[in-house]
């Protein structure tokens, strides 16, 4: 008798509000293409056999929990940082859904379908696995474990555009109809280094001042990007945006700092200084970027679902 149970979830990219959807500004998100599979077995003795596997197959980290180490968020070397982070997800999960650690231990694997290093939501997509495999909150397990503002998660859990937004600190998610007439005109090249976004949203909140006026600006932009059909137009738009977010962090934005010469729109997604960047342009940039040594750069059809 075969009991593997298997779930999938989506990575995410987020194409307005980073930052400022923390202070509740609407946002667009879209589920990407990629994403992370979660598959458990189970075994006799009472602990957890976790393998996870990267997109081309190979292993990139492993290690046996004993239930003990779980129900008790035991806190392992600081080298361990991955096996640290691993513990707490579960001791959360655990809080909510205790009976999983009862009985038979498991064997469990990860798979990624896009290079972990992408910043498409390696824990995103694996916190929302664990929630729908012992049926508890995922976005009460993403708060208690990583924090965040949760639309990676809502990506994880929706197959079209939605907006995002945060309502008195609870996730408020509209699935829309995301389809502009310029597609083949948008793509998303990798900055070639992954950015931690729990350091930049701490800077961030360091930095916070009143921003409501911020805020609401940024949620009309967002308003404006879902019906504007001309390439022109969201241009516009989207570098209005870095503009307001640059002001707000004190950052200069990726276009001026990287691109200065580039003939369309840059726009940096989510965490600011790594990961994607959303590129607009009438002609093909391929070759502008990878003269740069930017190599990965995909098509919107290519990445988004």
């Amino acid at each position: 008798m075969d009991n593997k149970q298997s779930f999938y979830s989506n990575g995410k990219l987020l194409i307005t509000g980073e930052y400022v959807v923390l202070n509740g500004a609407r946002a667009l998100a879209l589920p990407t293409k990629f994403g992370q599979s979660l598959h458990i077995s189970p075994i006799e003795q009472q602990r957890i056999d976790w393998q996870s596997y990267d997109h081309d197959g190979s292993l990139w980290f492993a290690t046996e929990l004993h239930f003990n180490d779980i129900i008790e968020n035991k806190d392992f070397e600081a080298e361990d940082s991955i096996k640290n982070t691993l513990v707490e997800i579960l001791h959360q999960a655990y809080k909510q859904n205790p009976s999983f650690l009862t009985a038979t231990g498991f064997t469990i694997q990860t798979e990624l379908t896009f290079p972990r290093n992408w910043g498409l939501g390696t824990s995103s997509t694996l916190i929302n696995n664990i929630a729908q495999w012992l049926q508890i909150d995922a976005f009460q397990l993403l708060r208690e474990s990583f924090g965040g503002s949760g639309y990676d998660i809502a990506c994880a859990q929706n197959d079209t555009a939605i907006i995002y937004q945060l309502e008195n600190e609870l996730p408020k998610v509209e699935p829309i109809t995301f389809l502009p007439h310029y597609k083949n005109n948008l793509y998303f090249v990798y900055l070639n280094k992954k950015q931690s976004s729990r350091h930049a949203i701490q800077n961030y909140m360091n930095k916070q001042q009143f921003l409501k006026a911020e805020t609401s600006k940024i949620s009309s932009i967002t308003e404006a990007l879902i019906t504007a059909n001309q390439l022109e137009n969201s241009s516009h738009l989207l570098e209005k945006h870095e503009i307001i977010l640059s002001n707000i962090l004190e950052l200069e934005t990726v276009k001026e700092r990287l691109f200065p010469d580039f003939n369309g729109t840059v726009k940096s997604l989510g965490a600011w200084g790594g990961d994607f960047v959303l590129v607009l342009a009438e002609n093909d940039p391929t070759s502008y970027f990878k003269n740069k040594g930017y190599e990965t750069i995909l098509k919107y059809e290519e990445m988004i679902l």
